[in-house]
């Protein structure tokens, strides 16, 4: 069994998700975190389950923790973006999760998010002045919100962690946990 220099015991990340998320972008990580001793939770706006997608086909479903009319950002330590294409599109225009996602950047909490997921940090104000990457086809909506974008596989800027698509995971999930380590390591001693 490794020993790690850090932990993530105690530490709840919030996985903001609603139908069509690339499934592999949630489940991935949620399984580093979760091993890392996180207690990871599904928050959405949807009731009952959210569907994930492996690019253009729909795959499994997983059951909401926490219904977003309830979920409070004061509750969690992080938060986890997955993306897909239908789930932040979805996401961005639902008032209640971009005041959800707001509460994290406000507060200056960790944010990983990959894929499509900074499309919400967008409308969150999350984005202006940080240096970030994510899918090519937003590159110019991030430009125009105020980022920088670059085209590599792992970008970290403050308390924000983004990457570009699937094969980037390993580098995604090493940075995500370094990152939430980081934050967490206050309330260790």
């Amino acid at each position: 069994m490794p020993i790690t220099s850090s932990s993530l015991d105690g530490m709840k990340v919030a996985i903001l998700v609603s139908d069509g998320f690339e499934q592999v972008e949630m489940t991935e990580p949620r399984k580093v975190l979760d091993g890392a001793g996180a207690q990871t939770e599904i928050v959405s706006p949807l009731a009952g389950t959210v569907r994930g997608w492996h690019h253009h086909e729909p795959a499994d479903s997983f059951a909401v923790d926490v219904p977003l009319k309830r979920a409070d950002a004061g509750d969690f330590d992080a938060l986890l973006l997955p993306g897909g294409v239908m789930n932040p599109d979805a996401l961005r225009i639902d008032e209640k999760a971009v005041a959800f996602v707001r509460a994290f950047v406000e507060a200056g909490k960790p944010i990983a998010a990959i894929c499509h997921g900074p499309w919400t940090l967008i409308e969150a104000g999350g984005v202006k002045g940080r240096k970030m990457t994510s899918w090519p086809s937003l590159r110019t909506d991030l430009k125009n919100a105020g980022a920088k974008w670059s085209d590599k596989d792992v970008v970290v800027d403050q308390a924000l962690v983004t990457s570009r698509k699937p094969d980037d995971l390993p580098a995604f999930n090493r940075e995500m946990t370094k990152l939430f380590e980081l934050a967490h390591e206050p309330e260790l001693h």
